[in-house]
């Protein structure tokens, strides 16, 4: 099982580098739109997240409450990345939200123990 939880952990970092390196070559192209790279990077994150959540390990679960946190995070960008993925350009605002929910969702997984 553990070899099963490494390889959706690289995955999920795979889906994180593609949200977050999508994200910033539309950031400084200077045209703010979601492309390819931020919807499958949100697809993946999620997908694997919920794999990762799964109890793989031996009584070193993660806490409820921070799966729960992650969880709602990575479905609020998915949310905003799948239903402003057709428009020409995004908001300014919508944009960086999803920019800063992306890092929020790292900072989470790292900083909480």
């Amino acid at each position: 099982m553990e070899a099963l939880r490494l390889i959706l952990l690289y995955v999920h970092l795979i889906g994180f580098a593609l949200l977050l390196g999508g994200s910033l070559a539309q950031y400084f192209s200077g045209r703010l739109r979601i492309n390819a790279a931020m919807l499958w990077g949100s697809v993946i994150q999620l997908v694997t997240g919920i794999g990762l959540s799964a109890p793989l390990r031996d009584g070193d679960e993660p806490a409820p409450a921070k799966l729960a946190t992650k969880g709602v995070i990575a479905l609020l960008i998915f949310v905003m990345v799948f239903f402003s993925r057709k428009r020409e350009t995004v908001n300014r605002g919508h944009f960086l939200a999803i920019v800063g929910l992306t890092l929020v969702n790292a900072a989470v997984a790292v900083f909480w123990r």
